[in-house]
Parts: C-alpha cells; structure tokens; sequence
C-alpha cells in the first residue's frame, strides 16, 4: 500500500505516480458507481508555458509534472477495448490514464471458475461471488512506456489505503499503451 497522506501524493514520488493518485482522488471525491474516464496527460511545464493561465502557479514544485486533463465522456453503448482501439492522440499529449470500476476476484477463486462460461455469464458468476471486491482501477502510460496503476477497494475507501504499482493492471496498460501506436 502507498503511504499517501489526505493532502495528497508523497512529493517523492513520480511525476507519473503523482497524476495517478491526483485522478484517484478525483475519482474519489466523485464517488462510486460512476462510469469510466479518461484523461490526456500533459507536461506541466509545457502547459504553462503555453497556456499560463490554465495551470495553478501555487506549487512550483509540480511544474515538471504532468497535468491530467479529462476527456469527453465515454461512450456507454462500446465496449470499451473497442473504444480504446479508437483513440489517436496528438503529440503534445505525454500519455494517458483511465480510471474504472470493477469487480475483482483474489487469485485464490481461479481455482473455481466454472469452465465454458460466455462473457456475460462470467460476470454474472463473479457479481455473485462471496469473495468479489468492488475496486476502482487507474492506470497510466507514457509514450515511452512507463506505466503506473493505482486501485482502491470500495470497503477501504481512504488515500491511505491505495495500492499503486506499475504492473497491477498490465492488460488495462496495454490496451493504453496501444492508443499511442
């Protein structure tokens, strides 16, 4: 679990780190039961210099950062690796992030997945569950290839208690990464 205090991301984290937990705690103030969203990832530096008033001078410290800037809403109707499959952004942008509920399963439940089951009968069997939790995923790339991911358990619903990582959600960074293909 990252060390996140309530007045937000720790200043030695990466600027990538930062801006997923800044779209976590956006999400956050937003509450559950929301649908997906995506955000550009910009330099801040950048950004300010080219649109001075867009960015808050208050902390200098983050202006070699990266500023996330939503995007239009998703559309419902698309599956969403579809959706992704879509997107070409253009070269100012450094990256993006997705933020995503979903319902998760421990490793220890693989063991009794039913076998034959379609995609929506699999989500059916894993909302039933005992042991599902309700987890609100972020993920991120750069065009270089840094990722970072942060997830948040609905029962533990509190900065403190998110887990970050660049590997946590790795098929969510790919279908990411791709967008900049």
């Amino acid at each position: 679990m990252s060390n996140v205090s309530p007045s937000g991301p720790p200043m030695a984290a990466s600027p990538l780190t930062r801006a997923v937990l800044e779209i976590d705690e956006y999400a956050s103030g937003l509450g559950w039961d929301k649908p997906a969203r995506l955000f550009a990832l910009v330099d801040t530096a950048k950004l300010r210099a080219q649109a001075p008033g867009l960015v808050s001078t208050a902390d200098d410290a983050q202006v070699s950062g990266l500023t996330p800037i939503e995007q239009e809403e998703i559309p419902r109707n698309k599956p969403l690796d579809k959706f992704l499959g879509t997107i070409a952004w253009p070269d100012s942008v450094a990256g993006c992030a997705l933020t995503v509920e979903r319902l998760m399963l421990p490793p220890s439940a693989e063991t009794s997945v039913p076998e034959g089951l379609g995609d929506k009968e699999l989500a059916k069997w894993v909302a039933t569950h005992p042991d599902r939790q309700e987890v609100r995923m972020t993920v991120a790339v750069l065009r270089g290839g840094a990722r970072e991911s942060a997830i948040r358990l609905r029962e533990k619903d509190s900065p403190t208690e998110v887990l970050t990582g660049p590997d946590l959600v790795p098929g969510l960074a790919e279908a990411l990464a791709a967008t900049f293909a």
